[in-house]
């Protein structure tokens, strides 16, 4: 994969950008493809962001570095996962900004929006009227299809993977893993071609071969998640059937055991690393060596809130690899 140009010298590129580019480079030509969640971090001037670039009238604007940081960062990684979408069915016109930005061969994953993967509205004041609610366009294949895969098709050549990230599932909505793959079997089978899809679940006794092997049916990755609640990601790499696509998705987002909540206290505003994960690392080393081996692409994701600070995550684990 030929990815954008590394900085020239007179683009004066932060110290950790100039570092991370090369290896990031190279990994991604070997089919590893390191990223962070989202990019639009002020805690990242300095180090992987040039402040300089983002100056108006000899003053930092906020706006302008929302709005161009994504093509300074697309000339360190070869990927990013937008959680932004989680939220929302992006416009065509928002695609079309999006993708101008970061140009080929830079590459997006992206959170499906939870209309689409929430089955009870949670009772929270954001979600107003429906708070609590059966949502009724849950896993509705159409709706999908319509709002979110047909507007992104045109760029499915930049789209890494979609990622269908399902919240953990109360006992009342499905009793268990056969329920949810009654109703998550039938819409896989009906996705678009076109893309490649992940599955990223929060209830850890789903964890087994009837889920594993629903998703290989499909092609479907299981998303390796490292989470509050869910099996450390070296136990998840174990579990037979957990490799049952041709390609590999993994989210580094909490340390286990530790809430987004106090991770958003402990590590604002996710300047450095403060709680270094060494399993965590090690489990993403484990999952690039893998790809390079059977020569499947991995495409592997680190929040600032697994450690306080994304990229220097990044740098500790290929810093091994290459």
């Amino acid at each position: 994969m030929s990815l954008l140009p590394l900085f020239d010298d007179h683009e004066q590129a932060a110290p950790q950008a100039a570092r991370l580019a090369p290896k990031l480079h190279a990994l991604a030509a070997r089919g590893v493809y390191f990223g962070t969640s989202s990019w639009k971090y002020d805690g990242w001037l300095g180090s992987l962001y040039n402040p300089e670039l983002y100056s108006t009238r000899g003053k930092f604007s906020q706006k302008k570095f929302e709005s161009a940081c994504l093509s300074e960062y697309a000339r360190v990684f070869p990927v990013v996962c937008g959680d932004f979408a989680f939220y929302q069915f992006p416009s065509a016109d928002y695609w079309k900004r999006l993708f101008e930005s970061a140009p080929a061969p830079f590459l997006f994953a992206f959170k499906v929006p939870e209309q689409i993967t929430v089955a009870k509205w949670p009772a929270h004041a954001r979600y107003g009227p429906r708070a609590g609610k059966d949502n009724e366009s849950f896993l509705n294949v159409e709706l999908f299809r319509d709002l979110f895969a047909r507007p992104l098709a045109h760029y499915s050549n930049q789209v890494a993977a979609l990622i269908f990230e399902f919240g953990t599932f109360a006992k009342s909505v499905f009793a268990n893993v056969d329920h949810f793959l009654d109703r998550l079997d039938p819409f896989l089978a009906s996705l678009p071609i076109g893309f490649r899809y992940s599955i990223e679940i929060r209830n850890p006794e789903y964890l087994g071969p009837s889920y594993f092997s629903t998703l290989a049916h499909h092609g479907v990755a299981h998303v390796f998640s490292a989470w509050t609640r869910m099996p450390e990601l070296a136990a998840q790499l174990e579990l037979p059937g957990a490799f049952g696509a041709d390609f590999t998705v993994a989210r580094a987002l909490l340390t286990r055991g530790r809430s987004y909540e106090e991770a958003v206290r402990t590590f604002e505003p996710y300047k450095e690393v403060k709680a270094p994960n060494t399993a965590v690392r090690e489990a993403l080393r484990s999952l690039a060596e893998r790809a390079v081996q059977t020569h499947r692409p991995a495409f592997l994701f680190v929040n600032n809130r697994l450690e306080g600070n994304a990229p220097t995550t990044i740098e500790g684990v290929v810093d091994e690899l290459v």
